[in-house]
């Protein structure tokens, strides 16, 4: 039985959302396309609501709060609260461009539940 150092859990905790290469190279295509001088960062969180209980939510921001986990992909930057870190913890963002469509989808280890849209869990 392995069991969590303080150091495993600062780190699960310092990571709550990975970029896959596709969403990278997409979020840095849409932060080009804003065209302002002001550096955007990619604010992914977590908001109550949505028929499973949460929903994702994701935007470009300019503020920052002191307690934001901030992590660099490249030249894009993401951001997260607290409160969402905790539930996007180990989670990963990716782009997809296809036939059924194009879109980001994050794949949470965390969600119990997920409604058909994608967009909710629990």
């Amino acid at each position: 039985m392995t069991t969590a150092t303080s150091v495993d859990l600062k780190k699960k905790a310092a990571d709550p959302i990975t970029l896959t290469d596709a969403a990278v190279a997409k979020v840095a295509e849409l932060i080009d396309a804003e065209g302002t001088d002001e550096v955007l960062a990619l604010r992914v969180a977590v908001k109550p609501g949505g028929c499973s209980g949460f929903n994702y939510d994701m935007f470009f921001d300019t503020e920052f709060a002191a307690d934001d986990v901030t992590r660099d992909f490249g030249t894009v930057k993401v951001v997260v609260d607290p409160q969402s870190a905790e539930l996007l913890n180990g989670s990963t963002l990716d782009f997809a461009d296809g036939l059924q469509g194009a879109g980001f989808h994050i794949t949470n280890p965390n969600a119990t539940r997920t409604c058909g849209c994608g967009n909710s869990f629990s």
